[in-house]
């Protein structure tokens, strides 16, 4: 089964960017849709950016798209997203997930449980 460790969450100031990467392991990656997800305090979880077997294949909320990149490098086992022009509302834990051996449709890739492994979540704090 997959194991997902995210890193380069951290402090930034608004208008910063970051990159988040996310590290698969003891599963098939190249083979698995991957999604990112954030929450913030007393919020439920929310749908970030989701990317399938192809890199050129992704989804993004509306309210996100522009800003936010999802990019995976199957040689590498790593899922990244790249967080322009962060906003203090960007603050949150930043979750990787994964749907192995499966695929992610636009109707359907925000609901959390399409994807079968979570990572840990990294910070992002965004600071005015």
């Amino acid at each position: 089964q997959l194991q997902l460790v995210e890193s380069g969450g951290g402090l930034v100031q608004a208008g910063g960017s970051l990159r988040l990467s996310c590290a698969a392991s003891g599963g098939t990656f190249s083979s698995s849709a991957m999604g990112w997800f954030r929450q913030a305090p007393g919020k439920e979880r929310e749908f970030v950016a989701a990317i399938n077997w192809s890199p050129d294949n992704t989804y993004y909320p509306d309210s996100l798209k522009g800003r936010f990149t999802i990019s995976r490098d199957n040689a590498k086992n790593t899922v990244y997203l790249q967080m322009n022009i962060l906003k203090p509302e960007d603050t949150a834990v930043y979750y990787c997930a994964a749907k192995e051996l499966g695929r992610l449709y636009r109707d359907t890739c925000s609901n959390s449980w399409q994807y079968n492994y979570w990572g840990q979540g990294t910070q992002v704090t965004v600071s005015s």
